[in-house]
């Protein structure tokens, strides 16, 4: 067990965004009660009632997915209110201060739940997981006396046996990084839950990052750069597409650092990963996020051109336009570096659309530095894009500078660059309306028979047309956008919009 910021783990033995992203509530509930092969599987079960509440990353909510199979085992099911959960789990984030507290704050109402629940005979465990969780550990249970278990994300397969020992009250820590591989321990969803998840699908290809940016703690949460095999990656996503899956997000925390052990030995890039999923039927599109600048190779921005199912949208963060922050960031590239990748992106597919990461107010940052990032932003044109200000983490270079900026000019700074983000996003789904495109329908619509889908840009759109169009591609005529979706009208057979 490990307080506080651990070392960095070898290769060998072993993204991120702020804010709440999803509770799941949802179909899978009632698919993870009636799916075959999801009663617990020999020795002692818990069982119960289980809420998950993800925050943070998109590897966050693909981590959440894996334990609701994992407790499904254990014969939890799935519920979307605290007042009903015999187990909450929250799965955090690290990557700012405010994301950190937020979990604090939650758990200080849990709390309160919890002894409501004792009061009436009744018990509600409580699981701190995710990257709050590795980067705390003992203090988590310290801070909060309500927490029973402390998981880091490298220790989730071992749930089970934790929860065990937790109904017998013990509180525990956990945030080894595990010798076994998780994701050799962990139960396939069946084709019940799967389904009731949707149409598309994250699938971990590659965990940690060995950047060691001055301003992140990724490399310190997650651990090293480790890539799972070929052949793991493609039986899962066979799995996803032979329930019905048609679109596959590959992610990881540096994604396109992805070196996985294919046939023979060989060492697989992205690219090659990505062409060979490509050629499976009923993949209807790939995605990859998140990646950074410097394993941006030839071959993956060669794909763009060549592999037809690859959509034309790119989330490549640069963090800041100047080349003394950047080196402060120890972001190992320069704005020209950056600029000259987006180049060679739109000569392999001219309808490429890119988004990115800023943070504002990094410690040392001038005027002049930021005028910098208002430049590239200005050069590039962005189709969205998230930006933060500079927040302080604990055991990172950055936050034993003596430099830092003023909170004043942190929110000035923010409040320009997001001015100037949102006019490009505006005129980028501007720019959409009257042109036909392909979208992906994922789900029924606000209205009745409306049914929401995405553009191959990350745009959501919305149309009227048949249930049963969900899970397909349509040809939609874009007829209107606004600054966060686009309406369109759904084209028949052959039907091409009117000019």
């Amino acid at each position: 067990m490990i307080s506080g910021l651990i070392a960095l783990p070898s290769r060998a033995s072993r993204l991120e965004g702020a804010g709440k992203i999803s509770t799941p509530v949802s179909n899978a509930a009632k698919a993870l009660q009636e799916a075959p092969g999801t009663a617990p599987q020999g020795g002692e079960s818990v069982g119960g009632k289980v809420l998950i509440k993800s925050y943070g990353c998109q590897m966050n909510v693909y981590d959440a997915t894996r334990m609701t199979d994992l407790l499904g085992r254990e014969g939890y099911a799935e519920t979307a209110e605290d007042s009903d959960a015999d187990l909450v789990i929250l799965n955090t984030c690290h990557i700012r201060e405010r994301a950190a507290e937020k979990i604090y704050s939650e758990l200080g109402k849990l709390a309160l739940e919890k002894r409501a629940r004792e009061a009436e005979g009744r018990e509600m465990k409580i699981v701190v997981a995710g990257c709050v969780a590795q980067a705390e550990g003992e203090e988590v249970l310290k801070r909060q006396r309500a927490v029973d278990l402390v998981v880091g994300p490298q220790s989730y397969h071992r749930l089970p046996d934790l929860l065990k020992r937790a109904k017998n009250g013990a509180r525990l820590t956990d945030t080894d990084f595990a010798v076994e591989d998780k994701f050799d321990t962990l139960p396939q969803p069946s084709r019940a839950q799967i389904r009731a998840r949707g149409v598309s699908a994250f699938v971990t290809v590659q965990e940690g990052c060995d950047k060691f940016c001055s301003f992140c703690v990724v490399p310190y949460t997650r651990g090293a750069e480790v890539s799972r095999p070929v052949a793991d990656v493609v039986a899962e996503t066979q799995r996803l597409v032979d329930a019905g899956v048609r679109e596959i997000t590959l992610i990881g925390q540096n994604v396109n650092a992805y070196r996985g052990a294919g046939e023979n030995g060989q060492e697989w890039g992205l690219a090659r990963l990505l062409a060979h999923l490509a050629e499976m039927d009923g993949v209807a599109r790939l995605r990859y996020t998140t990646s950074h600048p410097v394993d941006m190779a030839p071959d993956l921005i060669d794909a763009h051109e060549s592999i037809q199912k690859l959509m034309p949208y790119v989330h490549l963060p640069v963090q800041s336009g100047s080349d003394r922050i950047l080196k402060a960031m120890n972001r190992k590239h320069t704005a020209a570096d950056y600029l000259d990748i987006i180049q060679r992106l739109r000569r392999a597919r001219p309808d490429v659309a890119l988004s990115s990461d800023f943070i504002v107010g990094f410690p040392g940052e001038t005027d002049a530095d930021f005028e910098d990032t208002m430049a590239l932003i200005r050069a590039v044109g962005f189709a969205s894009s998230f930006s933060f200000k500079y927040s302080s983490r604990p055991g990172t270079p950055g936050a034993e500078r003596d430099d830092q900026i003023d909170e004043e000019i942190k929110r000035a700074r923010l409040a320009a660059l997001q001015t100037l983000l949102e006019e490009q996003r505006q005129s980028f789904n501007s720019a959409t309306v009257g042109k036909t495109i392909d979208v992906l329908f994922e789900k029924p619509g606000r209205h009745e028979g409306q049914i929401g889908g995405k553009s191959p840009y990350m745009q959501a759109v919305h149309v009227s047309g048949p249930a049963d169009m969900i899970g397909s591609v349509g040809r939609v005529a874009i007829v209107a956008a606004g600054s966060n979706s686009l309406a369109g009208r759904l084209l028949g057979a052959g039907e091409e919009a009117k000019a």
